[in-house]
């Protein structure tokens, strides 16, 4: 099975369903995309790949990294969509922490790299990120996620929420709950270290 030429990540369709039938819409897509249908990942990316970016742009920062990083995340998508279980949690949870996951090892990489070149002498610069949200991802699986998030405030839920899963930048998630992006990074840092608490990330 050869991968399909990834669609304008520039032209992004606009998503209109409500989360039940969006679900339920990239849920079917998957299923398609598991059997090579190629239109099906088009449409599936059109869909999702605002949000993908948006995800690899708050960790990473760069943004032809995060253009990079976003298409390797529909690599993944498309040789590993067989492997996506409904049972544990919904096609978007999937994609975003395949993305946030895909997004945190650049991190990683590019901070190894930085390393070796820091050992010889070599003028470095540290990647921001966040290393909390990096931590509870890379160790918690959805089901875990779902039930440590109801131990959230509803504010930090909601905030939590429509960054990490609906792919909103700090200032987005402040403009959507009508707050400041200060209120809003606070929420979102609190949040991600009660999820920690939760879920016994040390």
């Amino acid at each position: 099975m050869e991968t399909p030429n990834a669609p304008n990540f520039e032209s992004p369709a606009a998503v209109t369903d409500s989360p039940a039938d969006l679900s339920q819409r990239l849920g079917g897509l998957l299923a398609r995309v598991a059997g090579g249908d190629q239109a099906a990942f088009a449409e599936f990316y059109q869909l999702t790949s605002r949000r993908v970016f948006g995800m690899a742009r708050r960790v990473l920062i760069d943004p032809e990294l995060s253009e990079d990083t976003t298409q390797e995340v529909f690599l993944q998508v498309w040789q590993n969509a067989g492997k996506f279980n409904p049972e544990a949690g919904s096609p978007l949870s999937w994609l975003m922490t395949i993305s946030h996951r895909r997004a945190v090892d650049k991190v990683r990489s590019s901070q190894s790299a930085t390393d070796r070149e820091a050992k010889y002498g070599a003028s470095s610069q540290e990647v921001d990120h966040d290393s909390v949200s990096a931590e509870v991802d890379s160790k918690l699986e959805a089901e875990a996620v779902v039930r440590c998030l109801e131990t959230l405030t509803d504010t930090q839920q909601e905030s939590v929420r429509l960054a990490y899963y609906g792919g909103l930048t700090y200032r987005e998630v402040a403009e959507r709950l009508n707050a400041a992006v200060p209120t809003i990074k606070s929420r979102i840092r609190d949040g991600l270290i009660r999820l920690k608490t939760c879920l016994g990330v040390s």
